[in-house]
């Protein structure tokens, strides 16, 4: 999960910086490109420009009017778009000389402020007849005794604009097309850069799962370390788990001797009361012992990664320990248990919880003992295993319930066994984060219903 959540960001992070980098180049492109055709169309402009200053300068027939030279057959044709313009700028006379095309209107002179191209010419954008956009080039001449004279031509900027657009439609389909190619390569990337992640974790859950004990395969060399570290601490942690086992073991046994010299010592002082002392404070300490010893046993042997029981074959095995324990009773011992449910952890913990809670059944019923196994489902996540084991004795009531459950209370000192049954079952359970819950049977006698995670 965690491997395709990092795929998707940085499939995310991909895309984003993709689709900024390509939008910002087609900016700039597109950028470029405009300023590349307004260069073109002010070059076109700047060809009539020079040709109408010339005729203006220098006629070459003083009797016809001017233009002499542009042919350009738009500039005779109504609001065609195109349209030149002479204006004479000194002094209070007004002589204003245009082209046909301009009709009765006339060209917007430009801001002193644009940009100048060229000494003395300057070019932008201003609104002609009818409000067409139009591209102009100005410049002012000076013929000395003749005046002053603003020539100006102008061009239909819609040709300026169009040309950008087919180079924007063709620009996105390009770049959108490239994007297409380099998101699904990051897509490739990144599955494919992240598969051995995503082997890892398959391989972790499946050592969780108790089907397999190590990272097994070929990694790349960027994840081998990985990889063998996480094997390395799997073995630490098995190693570290058997040497706390014998631990417990030599400390059992190494207590166990002590304990015994004195019980025998203060038994054979007979009624003396400080043997009788010693006895019941000897009691007391086999007991805590005993309690703690089993703790340290337990915790040791849940930290072993990866531990799965079949339930059905540890029931079966019960079943016939229990018909041999109990062969005077003429029980009848009744299991029902799926084949495919499995235990979350070690079969020796599993026997030990189910065998005390049937025993403790067979105990006290008087002719039948039935135990039903089921899988329960808490989330999508989660499942539970729920062992129900009823009897037909004469049951408990809701404060003897709670009693038993203590480590070494015995209602009844006629049976047999050391009270510690059930409360090593809570435990155990406990430990498993499962739980142990005493009621009524249906038979009448005690249901005790056992929940453990299941694999």
């Amino acid at each position: 999960m965690r491997a395709n959540s990092l795929a998707l960001r940085l499939f995310l992070w991909a895309t984003a910086w993709t689709v900024v980098i390509l939008l910002a180049t087609s900016i700039v492109l597109s950028s470029l490109y405009r300023q590349a055709v307004e260069r073109a169309f002010d070059s076109r402009l700047g060809v009539y420009l020079r040709t109408l200053i010339s005729d203006v300068a220098s006629p070459e027939n003083p009797n016809e009017p001017f233009p002499q030279s542009v042919s350009e057959p738009l500039f005779e044709l109504p609001l065609s778009g195109w349209y030149w313009q002479v204006t004479r700028v000194d002094g209070d006379k007004q002589d204003v000389r245009a082209s046909r095309s301009l009709w009765d209107g006339g060209l917007p002179r430009l801001p002193v402020a644009n940009a100048v191209a060229a000494v003395g010419i300057r070019t932008g954008y201003a609104n002609g007849p009818e409000e067409q956009k139009l591209r102009v080039v100005e410049r002012t001449i000076d013929l000395g005794d003749e005046g002053s004279f603003l020539v100006a031509v102008a061009g239909d900027a819609a040709e300026i604009e169009e040309d950008i657009r087919g180079f924007d439609r063709a620009l996105g389909l390009t770049f959108g097309g490239l994007a297409l190619i380099l998101l699904l390569t990051t897509a490739f990337q990144v599955r494919f850069g992240l598969a051995p992640l995503k082997r890892i974790s398959q391989s972790l859950a499946a050592i969780r799962a108790g089907t397999a004990e190590r990272l097994e395969g070929h990694f790349p060399v960027e994840i081998a370390p990985l990889a063998r570290e996480a094997n390395a601490l799997l073995d630490a942690n098995r190693e570290i788990v058997e040497r706390a086992r014998t631990h417990v073991g030599n400390l059992a046994h190494a207590l166990k001797t002590p304990l015994s010299v004195m019980v025998n010592e203060a038994a054979a002082r007979g009624d003396d009361p400080l043997a009788q002392k010693v006895r019941e404070q000897t009691d007391i300490m086999r007991d805590q012992v005993a309690r703690h010893l089993e703790r340290a046993r337990l915790a040791a042997r849940l930290t072993v990664v990866g531990s799965v029981t079949d339930v059905l074959p540890v029931m079966q095995a019960i079943a016939r320990t229990m018909e041999k324990a109990h062969p005077g009773k003429g029980l009848l011992l009744k299991f029902d248990a799926p084949e495919d449910v499995r235990f979350r952890g070690e079969q020796q913990d599993l026997e030990e919880m189910v065998g005390n809670l049937v025993d403790n059944g067979c105990k006290w019923a008087q002719s039948r003992v039935v135990i039903d196994v089921s899988m329960e489902r808490l989330d999508a996540a989660q499942h539970v295993i729920r062992i129900v084991v009823d009897d037909d004795g004469r049951g408990l009531t809701p404060a003897e319930r709670e009693q038993v459950a203590r480590r070494g209370r015995r209602l009844d000192e006629t049976k047999p066994g050391s009270g510690l049954g059930l409360s090593i079952v809570v435990e155990l359970a406990g430990l498993y984060g499962g739980g142990l819950t005493l009621g009524a049977a249906p038979l009448g006698g005690l249901r005790a219903e056992l929940v453990l995670p299941a694999a």
